[in-house]
């Protein structure tokens, strides 16, 4: 295969940058290897203390996203990555064909709400998902178009609550991906806005009491121009009464008076208990409830420490139904009288077993749903807990959206895997009979392909599961281009799931592989915490030997294997490209948590402190996270595989500062021709509600980019 030359030209720019000396951008195996010329990105005399000890930080001025020459700093290095990504021969042919799987209808599971019946759905290559609705066997209508929200689809709707009756709805927005919210009322016959709009909400829903008022959640605004990164520190829960102005809102819970960092409210569906979350970090919450039925009752204490995770799932009466991890790691639902809710009167309905549990209801049951091995089991209960029936699932894949109103006897729910598009399915809660409700249209033929589970050894020791996905008739001779997904944080369980953008791997004779690594959910709390704070390394070495697996088995070798990860995962990236740069070929680390030494110091990063722990915690926790820490483990030494870093300038979940002192510094120790680029998305989030060209275009560039440096054959070449 042949490849252009290309010389990315100098950028013009100002005196802080320079040009440097040219690298050649990938290893000898290339015809003929692109080269790079990356701008001399400036450095300052920065020093931190960390418990007595001093730490220089010379790239501390990137932490200031908004400044100009941060910015002119971003543009240089989009001149430089798009100028590289633009001369790989198929990047357009990637693009176009990915812009072809994506053109099909795609559909939610539709809800009930009032006298309509909703659902969400995508024409094709919509930058967003539209809200239909229709009543009775009528014709849909259009009910809310989020394309309309913003010329370039980079405003996304991102929530909508109806009250009991369905008459009136609240839904929320995000601008450029933002965490903030704009809240707008409507009523929902005439989809006329009836409310001034409630601005600056983050990390919120809207839970109706009634017809009147909502509560809702959020913090006080950072100050101005530190709105994507300034630290959000109290939560507030509001209620907000229709008719009178935001600043009128009532505080319901925290602030000073209750500092949380985390404060969610829902109300019961039957409307008279408000349950209020609370929680200090992402792991372990309080739990109280308050009557809605009586004027002025008070805020009542199920649960007043932060040791587990608990939630309101039903209630019936005075009744409670709460799912909790209180002595029982793997989770168990119990029943209480809301009189007296505190832990010793709870009583078991469904008891803890050796899967991981978790809870929906409709129709009048309980579901419950286990993951074995990673891959999704439901069983239906009455309120009692009896065990109605085991529901027959089309396959070992994952399951979600079971569930629907209490008063519903036909409710909906979502089965994929690797292999199987997302079908959604009707179910009968009284006979158990399932049916297929849509169909996938993607131009995808699960029948060439296979995806099989595997169980490997880590470093320690410990029974990992992991999925391979390739196309039939793979021959495992080590040839083979692999990416390695994964992710292991904050008790987020991995589990089968389809993916468009991932045919353009298979078709091409990838495999693709997801390890189950420790620090998520998919063996309960306690697999959870094996890969939290001062275990953390755990979740490198299991993605380690997932990677060593692949080679061993002739899968895959060191000189075709790429590491993917987002977020907790571009940590995982990351980490693992600085600890084993042997191993890979290329690293994808995606708007990642980078600096371990200064996450906290930013939006809502103090509330990963469960999973992390701090600098500030205590010396062995500060020498433990700069032990891995990779924007500080990156060293001149190193030889570090081909890396694109990924990002959005608006990201206010991980700042963009992480991936940009990352990429700075990983520009600066690289000792080998391998590129070192970063793709900085403009007016973009962390990741949610982005519009459909702009995730089109960064997974084209991903793949491009990917084949590029493992010198791939491309089949598109040949069409």
């Amino acid at each position: 295969m042949k490849f252009r030359t290309l010389i990315v030209p100098a950028i013009a720019l100002t005196m802080m940058y320079c040009q440097n000396a040219e690298q050649v951008s990938s290893d000898s195996t290339n015809d003929k290897a692109m080269k790079v010329s990356y701008p001399d990105t400036k450095t300052v005399e920065h020093v931190d203390e960390y418990h007595g000890q001093t730490l220089a930080d010379p790239y501390r001025w990137l932490e200031d996203d908004r400044a100009d020459d941060v910015k002119q700093w971003v543009k240089a290095q989009n001149d430089i990555t798009f100028g590289f990504l633009e001369n790989i021969p198929y990047r357009e042919k990637i693009r176009q064909r990915l812009e072809e799987l994506w053109n099909y209808e795609k559909f939610s599971a539709p809800f009930k709400r009032g006298s309509y019946t909703y659902f969400y759905k995508n024409d094709g290559l919509q930058n967003q998902y539209v809200v239909y609705r229709q009543k009775g066997d009528g014709d849909p209508e259009v009910f809310l178009d989020p394309n309309q929200f913003s010329e370039d689809g980079t405003t996304s709707l991102s929530g909508i609550s109806f009250t009991k009756d369905g008459k009136k709805a609240a839904y929320l927005i995000s601008e450029g991906g933002s965490d903030w919210r704009k809240i707008i009322v409507i009523d929902a016959e005439s989809r006329q806005v009836i409310e001034d709009t409630l601005k600056d909400v983050k990390f919120s829903g809207v839970a109706w009491k009634g017809q009147d008022g909502f509560f809702y959640s959020s913090y006080d605004k950072p100050e101005e121009g530190s709105a994507l990164s300034g630290k959000t520190q109290y939560h507030k829960l509001y209620y907000h009464q229709l008719g009178q102005p935001q600043s009128k809102d009532k505080l319901v819970f925290g602030g000073e008076a209750t500092p949380r960092r985390y404060i969610f409210a829902q109300v019961t569906e039957d409307q008279r208990w408000l349950v209020i979350s609370a929680a200090v970090a992402t792991t372990g919450n309080e739990l109280y409830v308050k009557d809605l039925m009586t004027d002025d009752a008070p805020i009542v204490p199920i649960i007043e420490d932060f040791e587990n995770n608990h939630d309101v799932v039903h209630s019936e009466g005075s009744a409670l139904f709460i799912f909790t991890h209180l002595d029982a790691p793997n989770g168990r639902l119990v029943k209480v009288d809301a009189a007296d809710p505190r832990p010793q009167n709870w009583v078991d309905v469904i008891p803890e077993r050796s899967e991981p549990l978790s809870v929906n209801t409709g129709g009048g049951y309980l579901f419950a749903e286990y993951l074995k091995d990673a891959t999704s089991l439901i069983e239906q209960y009455d309120l009692n807990g009896k065990l109605i029936r085991k529901v027959a699932l089309p396959g070992k894949g994952s399951v979600s959206q079971f569930g629907g109103r209490w008063e519903e006897e036909q409710i909906y729910f979502m089965y994929t895997s690797y292999t199987t598009p997302a079908t959604i399915y009707n179910f009968d809660v009284n006979t158990g009979a399932s049916s297929v409700y849509k169909e996938s249209a993607v131009q995808f033929n699960p029948d060439d392909y296979v995806s099989e589970q595997v169980f490997y050894e880590s470093k320690d020791g410990t029974r990992v599961p992991m999925i391979i996905t390739y196309k039939k008739g793979l021959e495992r001779n080590g040839n083979n281009p692999a990416m390695l997904y994964g992710y292991g944080g904050f008790s987020i369980s991995l589990t089968p799931g389809f993916s468009v953008s991932n045919i353009i791997w298979l078709e091409n004779g990838g495999v693709y592989a997801v390890p189950n690594l420790r620090g998520g959910g998919e063996y309960g709390e306690q697999w959870h915490k094996a890969g939290t704070k001062m275990n953390k390394q755990n979740v490198f070495d299991d993605f380690i030997a997932a990677a060593e697996y692949l080679i061993e088995n002739k899968y895959t070798s060191s000189e075709n294997l790429a590491i993917s990860g987002g977020s907790n995962g571009g940590l995982l990236v990351g980490a693992v490209m600085t600890q084993r740069p042997d191993l890979m070929k290329v690293a994808l680390p995606a708007v990642g948590v980078l600096d371990m030494l200064r996450y906290h110091q930013f939006t809502a990063g103090a509330g990963w402190a469960y999973d992390y722990g701090t600098a500030d915690d205590s010396p062995e926790m500060y020498e433990y996270l700069k032990g891995y820490s990779p924007y500080h483990n990156l060293d001149a030494a190193g030889c570090y595989p081909a890396t694109l870093v990924t990002t959005g300038d608006h990201d206010d979940r991980v700042v963009p500062a992480h991936s940009f002192k990352y990429a700075a510094k990983l520009q600066e120790v690289q000792s080998c021709g391998k590129p070192a680029l970063i793709r900085i998305e403009t007016n973009a989030g962390h990741g949610a509600g982005k519009p459909t060209s702009k995730i089109i275009e960064e997974q084209a560039d991903k793949w491009a980019f990917t084949f590029y440096n493992i010198n791939a054959p491309v089949i598109y070449l040949e069409n």
